[in-house]
């Protein structure tokens, strides 16, 4: 089975992420969406939320699994779960700069492949940040994310209070 990874922390999930995700899956036989937490950011959604949004946009397309990343390096959980390529979508020159030298150190450090898909023009300029402040500031952002972020956005949805179990990497 060709099993590739999309990480990221997905605060809030959006239609560029969706398009990219989409078509590694007919890349791949198995795309696992891997919900990260980065301490060092500031979220507007927890981790369950973010897992159940994406969770909720992925649910009638075969072959994606939603789940969070945990802990530690992503090419120790590539390698626990068997991910042969980690897929990053590109927006620009700036994200190429910036996804390279990491991509060199997961093939360094386990091997893994490192696919860059460029988005679909309609969503270059979109990215999280980008949602939360336009949201934040009173514009319509239902163009550029799923119902399921709209409607946690919108503050449709309660809290998650769901545990989230973890997938710890073989040391």
């Amino acid at each position: 089975m060709r099993r590739a990874v999309c990480p990221g922390s997905f605060d809030p999930i959006h239609k560029g992420h969706i398009e990219v995700i989409a078509r590694a899956s007919g890349l791949f036989d198995e795309v696992i969406v891997a919900v990260s937490t980065n301490y060092a950011k500031k979220y507007r959604f927890t981790l369950n939320e973010r897992l159940e949004m994406a969770r909720n946009t992925f649910s009638a397309l075969s072959g994606i699994v939603v789940e969070p990343m945990g802990e530690g390096l992503l090419s120790d959980y590539c390698h626990a779960r068997g991910v042969s390529a980690i897929v990053k979508g590109l927006r620009s020159s700036s994200d190429f700069d910036y996804e390279l030298p990491m991509a060199t150190m997961n093939r360094q450090l386990s091997g893994v492949e490192t696919v860059f898909l460029p988005g679909d023009s309609r969503y270059l300029h979109l990215s999280s940040t980008l949602i939360k402040e336009v949201h934040t500031l009173g514009g319509d952002v239902a163009d550029f994310v799923p119902r399921a972020v709209l409607r946690r956005l919108q503050g449709d949805v309660g809290p998650d209070t769901t545990p989230v179990s973890v997938v710890q990497p073989k040391r």
